[in-house]
């Protein structure tokens, strides 16, 4: 059903809103992606997670935004069950790899703070790449077991999705049996695919505030500091509104409270984060005005 009950003023509202947003979520990821690859002073394992995560914000906001803005303006709400199966095993493979991943990057700021002497030999360029795979799998196996759980149910009534997408929640609502075993097994889910990474990001943290205690330099303290809050507010902001999403109690008018969450999550953070990871770092603004100024004398050059 999308946005369709609000007033078409309203809807067109939303509509910039989203188009605006998925833009400038695309230049923006863009951008970081573009500039890691080539700038070889950041050639270092916090920015390889940066960019994948960028990677991640990307897909997150590719699988939703457009199919959204293609209803707005066709004003065909309708998807087939196939393709909501799909929408939804791909949603939730980059939204639980995305969780892992964000507890991976807090490993690596732990590592860099608390074990430095160890970092550059444990978080080497096969370990990397070892923990990039591993978290999209893990989010494979586990959307893949949600996913067919939610699409074995019988739906016989209403084919009316209260939502923007195909989410869990609203699916369950339409489904004509008892839905107790799928609602405890996306518990399960969010325990394991978001409880344990969260747990990973909180002993992490706890040890780095410890060790940043034990630094003497108000520079070295606040050097140590500055790498950590980009991850800490991304952190933050999508394990908030997602765990809002998932392990809220059902009430009378949740179905709005589950759109607005899934609209922060799904647009809203992807967009936000290049500005968070990129507005405290100075490596990063650097090389980003570097590339940033490379690409129309690139541009002229072809043209030329």
């Amino acid at each position: 059903m999308g946005f369709s009950d609000l007033s078409p003023p309203l809807q067109g509202t939303i509509f910039t809103f989203f188009l605006c947003a998925y833009i400038f979520t695309l230049v923006s990821n863009g951008l970081i992606i573009l500039t890691i690859s080539l700038e070889s002073i950041l050639q270092k394992p916090m920015y390889f997670f940066l960019r994948n995560l960028s990677v991640h914000e990307l897909c997150f906001t590719t699988v939703t935004v457009p199919k959204l803005l293609q209803a707005f303006i066709s004003k065909d709400l309708s998807i087939s069950f196939l393709a909501c199966a799909i929408q939804m095993f791909i949603f939730f493979t980059i939204g639980v790899s995305e969780c892992v991943f964000l507890g991976f990057m807090a490993f690596d700021r732990y590592m860099a703070i608390c074990h430095p002497l160890r970092y550059t030999s444990v978080m080497n360029t096969k370990m990397c790449y070892q923990l990039s795979v591993g978290s999209w799998v893990i989010g494979s196996f586990v959307s893949l077991g949600q996913t067919s759980f939610v699409f074995s149910l019988p739906y016989c009534g209403s084919n009316r999705i209260a939502h923007f997408f195909c989410d869990i929640p609203p699916l369950l609502k339409l489904a004509c049996t008892n839905t107790f075993i799928n609602e405890l097994s996306v518990f399960i889910a969010c325990m394991c695919g978001a409880g344990v990474p969260f747990l990973l990001i909180l002993c992490s943290y706890v040890n780095i505030m410890i060790s940043i205690r034990l630094i003497h330099s108000s520079e070295g303290r606040h050097k140590a500091l500055s790498t950590c809050s980009a991850h800490l507010a991304s952190v933050i902001l999508f394990y908030g509104t997602a765990m809002l999403t998932y392990l809220h109690i059902d009430t009378y008018g949740s179905d709005k409270i589950d759109r607005f969450l899934s609209l922060f999550y799904c647009i809203v953070i992807p967009a936000i984060n290049p500005l968070i990871y990129s507005l405290r770092n100075n490596e990063m603004k650097t090389a980003l005005r570097k590339v940033i100024f490379k690409i129309p004398n690139t541009i002229n050059g072809i043209s030329y």
